[in-house]
């Protein structure tokens, strides 16, 4: 257990995935019974599967947009709002999931890299907009107009996460690097522990069990994130 009172920590940033969320009882991508089980990644999470198959695509988005209706924010969301509310330093946070449980948790800042499950991108005056509907190949753009441009606001394989500047800059600059609930198999995500080592920072993991990048890190803590992440915020604020 780390002793953060012996540390100088100004800036933290927080990556979470898919394990934040599975404790909410949302389906994962990755676990033995997650979405993967009955859906070829390549047939609903790319651009070229898009393209071929637009209605399974949006029948895929919209199930997961109406299981998020039902499906509430946990522990250890609420703990990262509260640190971010409280720490006398800076808390970035950054989320490879495209839920909204961090924002409803009560976290007023979020890093959504890989899009939002509640917008929508419009592929042909490409603005972003807010939709909590079921969406189809005959939805209009409500910015434009245009009929049928509209496809789920989500990065597919293949396509550039979003912000990654913004992020850089952050990892950077950061004191403290902690990666909640992730696999450590998706890059560049899976890369930010080594980018956060060369900058000095201190690294700690907290996981279900061992990620794909678990070495990586200084400090590893396993369990899950309902009990270890209010732990870990309880000594940061503490310290």
């Amino acid at each position: 257990m780390s002793n953060f009172r012996d540390r100088k920590i100004h800036r933290v940033v927080i990556l979470t995935g898919a394990g934040i969320s599975a404790e909410s009882g949302l389906a994962t991508f990755r676990d033995s019974d997650g979405l993967w089980e009955h859906h070829d990644p390549m047939e609903i999470a790319t651009p070229e599967a898009f393209s071929r198959d637009p209605a399974l695509v949006f029948r895929f988005y919209n199930a997961r947009r109406r299981q998020l209706v039902e499906t509430l924010p946990n522990t250890a969301h609420k703990a990262l709002a509260q640190l971010q509310m409280s720490f006398p330093g800076e808390v970035y946070l950054v989320t490879q999931n495209v839920d909204d449980l961090h924002e409803r948790g009560g976290s007023k800042q979020v890093c959504h890299m890989h899009g939002e499950l509640r917008s929508a991108l419009c592929t042909s005056c490409r603005a972003v907009l807010g939709f909590e509907e079921d969406m189809s190949a005959d939805t209009t753009c409500s910015a434009c107009g245009a009929h049928g441009t509209l496809r789920p606001d989500i990065v597919w394989f293949g396509e550039m996460p979003y912000h990654m500047d913004e992020i850089g800059r952050y990892i950077q600059t950061c004191d403290l690097f902690i990666a909640i609930g992730t696999s450590g198999a998706v890059y560049p995500a899976a890369g930010f522990v080594g980018e956060a080592s060369l900058a000095g920072a201190m690294t700690v993991e907290v996981n279900k069990e061992t990620s794909k990048v678990s070495r990586s890190f200084d400090e590893q803590r396993q369990g899950i994130a309902t009990v270890e992440v209010p732990a870990l915020v309880e000594e940061l604020l503490a310290g």
